[in-house]
Order: structure tokens, then sequence, then C-alpha cells
């Protein structure tokens, strides 16, 4: 295989690899790191001995996301607050990986590492097993159970009535200006009696560290948030599909970055996600400096 081929081959299969470790890690910058680093190996490697260059890069990136989850879930030991992943937008090229949304990727990070590496490889990106195998050096049946019990752990979060792109485009815009004018029956109609507020400041700018759980207390929240906005409105950027989920991209006040995304169910938001801390906001912020 000529050098021009092979660095065609990869550059084709990029974005699924990019999109393999984002899943694994939660992180575009760290996804970005570890497809670099599979690009070296790859130009290094004998590739006139490789049948399936696709599956081969896959296992390369897993092997090195297997390796790098380590040092992250020390990271997320001492992380202040709650831990959302680095939010991504709408993918320009449909990959199977589009059907995992924020909550499915929050249910991934309670999986060990190589329950999360079956189950995204197998069910995900429709590697058979032995090659499964070959990428996390585990027997192939010991897969098949690693799959299967993260397949069990994730069954709850995957939606039972999946809102279209339209309907939950058109459900953030009411919860945005209900919450921002301080609507309040208004907003109390759009929420689930269950209903759960993250937000991720990651320490470095003020949020909440603790979730607010279930209707009366993100209703209170609200109405202090509310008090907020009067003094210090929030800029709407765009609406837009966030990991998989309807929400909007703000700055708020103090000029920090936001971006709001939203679960619905049946009609009504049960989960609030909100992401400010501007480590994971990079793309953002330099895209509204220009």
């Amino acid at each position: 295989m000529s050098e021009t081929l092979s660095e065609t081959t990869f550059f084709e299969l990029r974005p699924r690899l990019v999109r393999l470790a984002y899943r694994m890690l939660g992180s575009v910058a760290d996804a970005e790191d570890i497809v670099q680093d599979a690009s070296l190996r790859w130009l290094a490697t004998d590739r006139s001995s490789v049948r399936e260059p696709a599956a081969f890069l896959r296992i390369i990136v897993t092997r090195l996301c297997l390796n790098e989850l380590k040092s992250a879930r020390r990271r997320r030991e001492s992380y202040v607050g709650s831990w959302l992943p680095e939010p991504i937008f709408d993918p320009e090229d449909g990959d199977a990986a589009d059907d995992i949304t924020l909550p499915l990727m929050l249910a991934l990070e309670r999986l060990s590492p190589l329950e999360r590496a079956a189950f995204l490889l197998h069910d995900v990106f429709g590697m058979d097993f032995d090659d499964v195998a070959s990428a996390i050096g585990r027997e192939a049946p010991a897969c098949r159970k690693l799959a299967s019990r993260a397949r069990a752990h994730v069954a709850e979060t995957r939606p039972r009535f999946a809102v279209g792109r339209e309907q939950g485009l058109k459900l953030a815009t009411a919860f945005f200006t209900a919450s921002r004018t301080g609507d309040m029956a208004a907003l109390q109609a759009l929420l689930s009696e269950d209903v759960v507020v993250y937000a991720d400041g990651g320490g470095k700018v003020p949020t909440s560290r603790r979730p607010h759980i279930g209707l009366a207390a993100v209703m209170l929240l609200h109405e202090q948030l509310a008090r907020i906005f009067r003094t210090q409105p929030s800029q709407l950027i765009h609406y837009a599909v966030i990991d998989g989920l309807p929400g909007f991209v703000t700055v708020e006040g103090g000029n920090v970055a936001q971006t709001t995304a939203l679960h619905i169910e049946q009609e009504k938001i049960v989960a609030i996600y909100c992401t400010r801390n501007p480590d994971k906001l990079q793309h953002i912020i330099g895209a509204m400096a220009h």
C-alpha cells in the first residue's frame, strides 16, 4: 500500500475513530490526541499485512483509550461537582454512534472500561466478538458477557419515546423563553415531576455542585435564576442538538459560555444538563471570538 493511499485511508476513517474515542473518554480534546497517536502507529505499521484497516484502527484506538481511562478515572474522582461529557453538536457525517445521547454517555461512565469498550465496539460500531477480543485483550466469550452486562446497565437510558428533532428544538425554545423571562407557570408545564438539573462548572465558574432533584427543587432554582436574568440577561447564541439532545448555547452573566441540553420524554423535560466548565467549551468560546 502506498504512503498516499495509507494516509487517504486514515483520513476517511478518522471521523469514526474520533467518535469512538470520544464515546470512550467523553472529551473531544482527548479523543483527538488518541486518534493522532493512532495515526502515527498506523504509518509505522506494515500495512500490507492489514486485511481490514477500519477494524485494525478501531483496535488501536480502543487500546489507547483503555490506557487513558486509567488516568481519566483518577481525575474524575477529584472533579469538583457534577461531571458531564464535553458537548458536541450535530455531526456532519451520519454514524452509528450518533444514536448515543448524553444520558447514555453518563451511563457508560458507570461501566468498567472493559464493559464500555465491549459495548461500544460490538453494539454501536458493529465489530464481531473476535475483533473485540483482540482489542481489549479478553477471550470472545468473556467479551460477550462484558457487552451483555453493559447492555443491561444502559438499557434504561434508551429513550422510550424519542422526540423528533423539530419538536425537541421547539420545546427547547419554549424552555429558554420561560426560564429567561421568569414565566414560572409556563416553565412548570414543561417539566416532569422527577426532573433533575445537572451543572458542570468543573470548579472553574460558579454553579451548583450537586444535582437539583425533583420539580420543587428545580422550580426554586429557576425562581432564583430568574432574578439574576432580570439584571444579567442571557445572550442566546443558537439552538442546537447537543450530544443527541435538543438544547441551546448561551453566554450568561460574567461572560460565561454555557450549553444546555434537555432530555425529553413524553413531551416533558426529565433532565437538564448545563455545561459551563470553560475547559470543555473552548470550541464555542473560540467561535464566539471570531
